[in-house]
């Protein structure tokens, strides 16, 4: 449909007389109006969509690493620790690092040797490629450092948050070190040094140590990083 606009107006002449002027011609083509399309609705213009929820965890990537200094024990019934994961409730995450003759049997004819984590791990019913993939040799004195990939104990990367690094030492029978520490893995670059809790207690074949036993030195301070990908 085509609509032309005419505009008028009331105009006095030199003689005092209203006169309507003519008015220009018009074209069609200036004074038409599209008529809009069934399909075309005042909708707004589709814009791209992020599906990705801002508000959800993002996936940490990186590597938690320990350290400490350890020092040789003569002797029997010590030299041997374990390095473990769990999370804030308690629950087990994995094993960085375990002597391999308690992760291989030892702890079945000594049970008091590195007695929290064979617990807490329940190596006791592990696979041997798990015990394989965790278990090591008792390395030489001096610094020692293990790494975490941030996998759990079924290979999957952890979710983001605050996680326990626990590192249990048998000092010689019942006597024993826990060190613990809380680790954020947020995508920041941190370090914290662990707590270290000494436990004393008697056998039948071995007195309490005390504070001063030179047991004490076999695991040194102990250092725990987490060290981003970005900053690998």
């Amino acid at each position: 449909m085509t609509v032309f606009l005419i505009s008028l107006c009331a105009c006095a002449d030199g003689n005092g007389q209203n006169e309507t002027p003519t008015p220009p011609p018009t074209s069609s083509a200036q004074n038409e109006i599209p008529s809009a399309s069934p399909d075309d609705s005042f909708a707004p213009t589709p814009q791209p969509s992020d599906s990705a929820d801002p508000s959800a965890p993002v996936t940490p990537s990186g590597e938690v690493i320990v350290t400490f200094d350890y020092t040789k024990i003569s002797g029997s019934a010590s030299n041997q620790w374990a390095i473990w994961i769990e999370d804030m409730d308690g629950n087990y995450i994995n094993t960085i690092f375990a002597t391999k003759w308690t992760a291989t049997g030892g702890h079945k004819t000594r049970p008091d040797s590195i007695a929290m984590w064979v617990e807490k791990s329940g190596i006791a019913s592990m696979p041997d490629y798990y015990v394989d993939a965790i278990s090591g040799a008792t390395p030489k004195a001096g610094s020692q450092s293990y790494t975490w990939n941030l996998k759990d104990i079924n290979g999957d990367t952890v979710s983001p948050g605050e996680y326990k690094v626990f590192v249990e030492g048998t000092l010689r029978w019942k006597n024993y070190v826990l060190y613990s520490g809380v680790i954020t893995l947020d995508g920041n670059a941190v370090t914290v040094e662990a707590d270290a809790e000494y436990v004393y207690e008697a056998s039948d074949r071995q007195a309490a140590l005390t504070s001063e036993s030179p047991e004490n030195t076999m695991i040194g301070t102990v250092t725990v990083r987490f060290v981003p990908a970005a900053d690998r």
